[in-house]
């Protein structure tokens, strides 16, 4: 008779955590979108709103609470994820997981209800699909230990007592007033808290890229419309004379071939480029005022020429996609004040920070913004660093720059290979232990050639 007690109470117990676990609805959970202010990222990130909503109201549920970043925690950092933290756990009592997705991330609710009824929410828990290094690389401060951290595109969730507790955490902690580079890591290495914390939870249906079993999966890019002319963008590649033999003849063996405009601004002219001097002398690092002379150069010959709607200021170094630009392009309105490439940030936890561009990936300006930083912008010295210090103007315009994760600071093995097979990138950056025609013909070359096939098709026509 002990045994069939003991039986019956076990009997009990498990039937009471099927019944607690398989309850889990749509209402039980509380999504935060990694939106942006832009129109276009503003209208994907409602769309997505609207189409979970719906997939709750088709299985007969109630729509999840859903909150866009940038409207309910509108800080200078919230693309870091941290600074919400506080602002989430406050809001959340009701909600058994916390879904934190970007707005390219396509969700499956039914599925993703029965991934998250598999495990147990009382606990400190968070799941994801994993990333890792294979080895340290500067984008992660060259990180020695292997640890994961999640793909923001594939979507993370995050028990409520977790969250509460690194709520609890990050309030409690002094705030760093260093650089913001990759918030899925830097999340990651705050929860992990040295071995301390909790590690991510891989969960399959997490997705990087589509498969029937997905719960979440990024969408790879597409252009909003046909590509813009290749007339309207002018390539300003930032130079000097000890790169003029090694770095350009790349540039120009590779995506250069595949623009109509591109200028070379150098600290000395030559012809057999040919260059623009900007009368600045080389500096090892910074290149303030060199930027500032190259956007005043643009700046004052839009009245020339109606044609140009973009700017994209690139390094000597950095490998792009031309075709790929253009069609990135067609998205956004040269009309607006429009800067974008990949973003990070300098002291963002704190009143006085701010996001920028970093340069390395290539920066875009819109014709109308560029005429503004052009009268406005100025460099505390001519060494000063030019991504920062734009990135300073813009935030001093009250102007949020518009982060693409196709744009990129390294180069591909600097990144999780599971990071980048999920879309089609539009730039790396530096020649440093690579091959850079190898890493072109690699990631650009096919779709780059499909640039001069259309301008030839065009013409015969």
């Amino acid at each position: 008779m002990q045994y069939i007690g003991i039986f019956g109470i076990i009997l009990i117990t498990v039937i009471n955590l099927w019944i607690v676990k398989g309850t889990l609805e749509a209402k039980d959970l509380t999504f935060v979108i990694l939106s942006q202010v832009n129109k276009l990222n503003l209208l994907t990130a409602n769309n997505l709103k609207l189409n979970i909503c719906n997939q709750a109201l088709e299985i007969n549920q109630y729509c999840p609470t859903i909150y866009l970043s940038h409207e309910k925690f509108p800080h200078i950092g919230s693309w870091t994820i941290l600074p919400m933290l506080s602002g989430i756990s406050t809001i959340i009592e009701n909600s058994t997981w916390i879904l934190i997705i970007e707005e390219r991330t396509v969700i499956k609710l039914t599925t993703l209800l029965e991934t998250l009824n598999k495990y147990d929410s009382s606990k400190n828990i968070w799941l994801g699909y994993s990333l890792f290094d294979e080895k340290p690389t500067i984008i992660h401060h060259f990180h020695e230990k292997i640890f994961t951290y999640p793909h923001l595109g594939a979507g993370i969730a995050i028990s409520n007592p977790l969250l509460q507790n690194i709520s609890k955490t990050y309030n409690g902690a002094k705030k760093s007033n260093d650089f913001s580079i990759d918030g899925s890591f830097e999340l990651a290495l705050f929860i992990w808290n040295n071995g301390k914390g909790h590690a991510l939870t891989h969960d399959s249906t997490f997705c990087t890229v589509y498969n029937e079993a997905c719960a979440s999966f990024p969408t790879s890019f597409k252009a909003c419309n046909s590509s813009i002319a290749r007339n309207s963008i002018y390539f300003a590649v930032k130079t000097c004379e000890k790169f003029h033999e090694s770095r350009i003849p790349v540039v120009l063996d590779t995506w250069a071939k595949h623009t109509e405009k591109i200028y070379f601004f150098s600290d000395v002219k030559d012809d057999s480029i040919p260059t623009i001097s900007v009368r600045i002398p080389n500096t090892e690092s910074g290149h303030c005022e060199k930027t500032m002379r190259i956007l005043k150069y643009f700046n004052e010959r839009f009245t020339d020429d109606a044609d140009i709607q973009w700017i994209v200021l690139a390094d000597d170094d950095t490998i792009l996609s031309v075709k790929r630009m253009s069609e990135f392009l067609s998205c956004y309105d040269s009309e607006d004040d429009v800067a974008i490439g990949e973003r990070y940030g300098y002291n963002v936890y704190n009143p006085s920070g701010f996001n920028y561009i970093t340069g390395g990936g290539s920066m875009v300006f819109s014709r109308k913004l560029l005429k503004k930083l052009a009268n406005s912008c100025r460099c505390p010295t001519i060494s000063s660093p030019d991504d920062m210090i734009i990135g300073h103007c813009l935030s001093a315009l009250g102007i949020h720059v518009i982060h693409s994760h196709l744009f990129h600071q390294a180069r591909p093995m600097d990144y999780s290979p599971d990071l980048l097979k999920s879309d089609r990138h539009i730039s790396f950056h530096k020649h440093w232990d690579v091959d850079p025609r190898e890493v072109y013909n690699k990631w650009f070359a096919e779709e780059d050639s499909k640039v001069a096939i259309d301008l030839h098709s065009k013409t015969e026509l």
